[in-house]
């Protein structure tokens, strides 16, 4: 063993690189808050399925909005919304329900934001992803907007990916069945 193999052994893990994109793929989409805990990604043990499960959380909304902040505080873990953020995302639901469906695969103002099955949402890293320790800013295209979205998570000490902040509800284009010039 040379000298160098002592100092390649002792090195710690590399880095994220910043470059990586996952895509989380659900077969099904929940009924409830039940159905959304059970999923193999709410152990949360990744930041990409933390993001990929806020969009599912922000998709309940319109449907029903308290198993919807019940989902975002579950993501949140130990720091539940606030009612300012409540307020927040009730406003940014105001007759645009289909802006969280925007960032699953296949849904454009074209088809009204209906996404391909099974549901899929690619989130992506970039070079500034991890520029703060145990906090993880990671991305998702709409297919409404021209730039992605980012979602910042936070890591806990018990190990998991809590969300922290997510600025996914700006406004995209209206689906063509809305534009009354189409």
């Amino acid at each position: 063993m040379g000298l160098f193999d002592d100092l390649k052994a002792a090195a710690p893990a590399a880095a994220p690189t910043g470059n990586r994109t996952e895509t989380v793929t659900f077969p099904t989409l929940p009924d409830d808050l039940q159905g959304f805990t059970s999923l193999p990604q709410a152990q949360l043990t990744s930041p990409f399925d933390t993001a990929a499960l806020t969009v599912l959380a922000l998709c309940f909304y319109p449907k029903d909005k308290d198993t919807s902040i019940a989902m975002l505080n579950f993501l949140r873990g130990p720091r539940p919304l606030s009612p300012m953020d409540m307020q927040f995302i009730r406003d940014r639901f105001m007759d645009k329900d289909y802006v969280p469906r925007s960032y699953f695969t296949g849904a454009t103002p074209a088809n009204d934001y209906a996404p391909s099955q099974p549901y899929s949402i690619k989130v992506f890293e970039n070079p500034y992803s991890y520029e703060n320790e145990g906090y993880a800013k990671l991305f998702i295209n709409s297919g409404g907007a021209d730039s992605p979205r980012f979602v910042q998570l936070r890591k806990a000490k018990d190990g998991k990916w809590y969300l922290w902040e997510q600025f996914l509800l700006s406004g995209i284009r209206e689906p063509e069945s809305s534009d009354p010039w189409a």
